[in-house]
């Protein structure tokens, strides 16, 4: 089990939890990630490690509701338990050392950015970070990623906070001078349309770059092969070889059809718990 020792919302379907995991913690990387179950029967979900607290034991996570068991953890109160936590699992990220590296969040994927950037950031990179939203209040953790990184640009499809535009409209400013300038490498994470922009956006300009495919994941254990994807005309499992690879080498027409492969069980099992709630009174 893992006590929640504190809840924050985020947004109205966006939510971060800091919780008691001293052994998670003590050997937790940037980039890898958790495996959680709400309640016995229930099924397991990845959840991404967004930052981490070697000494005080803790690990935050971010949780965006949006499916059956990710409404169920979002219910929980500080004090209460998450049934079980297991991890870290995955491999870290392994960004080369040395230029500025542009980390590139879109959603709730943003919280990946914070202990990866901050790392990074650590070792003497030169780090920017380019946050997305559709509006200024779903935009999440920008305090955070402002302390960890040399600078934080914000976009918002409507202009209402930072730059007008997608992030890859300012990444390709970025490419071309603009701002804290060219980067040597980038890291997307986010939607999978943002991180294909990306990709095709920093392709043209031969910068190397690294995308999470964690959107696919189910197990966490190379078991289910729900995450199974082609990279450079390799077979690979995002769970176990991943999260992150090359972007370059990635199949984003099967990434994105294997991304989609489950929306209607995912909506059937939404449609059921909500009417159970109904007729029962309880989740």
């Amino acid at each position: 089990m893992a006590k929640i020792l504190e809840k924050r919302a985020l947004t109205p379907v966006t939510t971060l939890f800091r919780v008691e995991a001293p052994l998670v913690a003590a050997a937790a990387q940037p980039g890898q990630f958790v495996i959680v179950r709400v309640r016995e029967g229930g099924e397991r979900i990845p959840l991404t490690i967004a930052n981490y607290d070697r000494d005080a034991g803790t690990l935050a996570i971010v949780v965006q509701a949006v499916g059956v068991t990710t409404n169920q953890l979002s219910t929980l109160e500080v004090g209460d338990d998450i049934l079980d936590l297991v991890g870290p699992l995955g491999l870290a990220v392994d960004v080369p050392a040395g230029g500025h590296v542009v980390g590139v969040g879109g959603g709730f994927g943003a919280a990946a950015l914070w202990c990866l950037m901050s790392e990074l950031s650590a070792r003497g990179d030169r780090t920017t970070i380019i946050l997305g939203a559709r509006e200024k209040e779903l935009l999440i953790l920008t305090d955070e990623l402002s302390g960890v990184c040399d600078n934080l640009e914000l976009c918002t499809d409507d202009g209402s906070e930072g730059f007008k535009g997608f992030v890859t409209e300012r990444l390709a400013q970025l490419i071309e001078g603009a701002g804290p300038g060219r980067p040597d490498s980038v890291v997307a994470i986010g939607p999978m349309p943002m991180m294909r922009a990306v990709t095709e956006t920093t392709r043209e300009a031969a910068i190397a770059t690294l995308v999470s495919l964690d959107p696919l994941m189910i197990d966490g254990t190379g078991m289910c092969g729900g995450c199974r994807v082609t990279v450079n005309n390799e077979i690979k499992f995002a769970c176990v070889d991943g999260p992150f690879f090359d972007a370059h080498q990635v199949d984003f027409n099967e990434a994105v059809r294997r991304n989609k492969m489950y929306v209607a069980q995912e909506q059937s099992a939404k449609d059921r718990a909500v009417c159970r709630s109904a007729m029962t009174g309880q989740d």
